[in-house]
């Protein structure tokens, strides 16, 4: 080959690899803004993992979709989820979401649950009160304690998780998008255009959005920035109806969230049996702190969430199983507030970072991606985004050069 051939080649090679957009994180929220990106711009989204992969905070079959909110900009987010959601359902003409309803159920002395409350009658969310007489009479198989109040919101249900991230990832690559999975981002290098190197290429944009969930850290260590995050290996509990049916969504049971008494320990949710029949999903909102790389080390001991568990669900929930049938795990990525990050690197414009969805992002993507778009291209985002900035922490910055 002679020096002309080679050069062409490597222009080709090098052509081939530059992108409007790189997104490294192939979970819910990287590839929500890829698919958003791929509409108007040349995008690549980068995943350490091949995919489809059970190592992040997006795969299992279900999560609850709710207007139900203590803080009212998600409640404000979630009406054009809905839209963005439906509109996903339509270009792919395949069912992603289930409305069941969700009962919130809680003191009315706690301020979560009048905050709540409030937030959704406030935006206008179909509700419905329920008198602890009617609770009983609706939902025979619950032990409602006398002094738990209880909420419907009326347009809440369940996302089809694993169909859905599949259903986004296919039309990101509908649309153009290319996907390189299994490959695992070793250096990223800031600049007017982001050269990011995987252990397989190296390929260049305009502009990098970090969506790598559980791995943020240890990527945002590559461009000179820790941020505040926790990630907890969460247990995915699923109990055993005693009398099939008792919870089932073919008999009308909704999801449900439980606001808990003690401020010292996290909520309870679940969802009706579906997904595996005969088997309730209820999960305690917390975990143990664990290394991503270490989330699928068995332990030997009862973890003290399943303990949590058994006990609200041996008081509350008779007809199920105190002792689950199935133990998943997955991870969350947690902030100090529990609210999202979706900024710019401090020091590099042209740098997005979202993370943090501590447990609560999923159902909210469809915004997620569209904002972490909107910030990428510099355009004006779509929603006040002052709850997310990253400088409401105390940053640890350092020379990424």
């Amino acid at each position: 080959m002679n020096i002309c051939q080679s050069e062409r080649k490597m222009a080709a090679q090098s052509l081939h690899n530059d992108f409007d957009s790189i997104v490294i994180g192939a979970g819910i929220q990287g590839s929500y803004t890829a698919y958003h990106l791929s509409k108007n711009y040349k995008t690549l989204l980068i995943d350490q993992f091949t995919l489809p992969h059970s190592r992040g905070s997006s795969h299992g079959k279900t999560r609850i979709i709710r207007k139900a909110y203590y803080k009212a900009y998600y409640t404000q987010m979630m009406t054009e989820c809905y839209q963005l959601w439906n509109q996903l359902e339509a270009e792919a003409n395949v069912e992603l979401f289930r409305q069941t309803g969700l009962l919130v159920l809680g003191t009315e002395e706690n301020s979560e649950f009048q905050t709540m409350k409030s937030t959704l009658i406030q935006n206008k969310v179909p509700t419905e009160s329920l008198t602890s007489e009617e609770f009983s009479r609706k939902f025979p198989a619950v032990n409602l304690p006398k002094e738990v109040s209880a909420i419907l919101d009326k347009t809440a249900g369940i996302l089809y998780a694993d169909r859905a991230l599949k259903t986004v990832q296919d039309l990101f690559r509908r649309f153009g998008g290319t996907i390189r999975d299994g490959e695992k981002v070793v250096d990223v290098q800031p600049g007017s255009l982001v050269t990011v190197t995987t252990t397989t290429g190296t390929y260049r944009a305009k502009n990098l959005v970090i969506t790598a969930g559980p791995w943020t850290n240890k990527l945002l260590n590559l461009v000179g920035l820790q941020l505040p995050l926790k990630t907890l290996r969460i247990v995915v509990c699923y109990w055993k109806e005693k009398v099939p049916g008792t919870y089932g969504i073919s008999k009308g049971f909704p999801c449900f969230l439980r606001i808990s008494r003690n401020s010292n320990q996290h909520h309870f949710y679940g969802l009706p049996s579906n997904e595996y029949p005969g088997l309730m999903k209820v999960c305690y909102h917390s975990g143990s702190d664990a290394d991503p790389d270490e989330r699928d080390i068995i332990f030997q001991q009862p973890s003290q969430d399943v303990n949590f568990l058994s006990d609200f669900l041996s008081k509350e929930f008779p007809g199920l199983d105190p002792k689950p049938a199935i133990v998943e795990y997955c991870m969350y990525t947690t902030t100090p507030d529990q609210d999202f990050i979706l900024d710019h690197h401090p020091e590099h414009s042209n740098i997005i970072i979202g993370a943090g969805f501590s447990g609560h992002g999923f159902k909210l993507a469809p915004v997620v991606g569209k904002v972490l778009c909107e910030l990428s291209m510099g355009k004006k985002p779509s929603y006040d985004l002052s709850p997310f900035k990253i400088h409401r922490f105390r940053l640890n910055l350092k020379s990424s050069l």
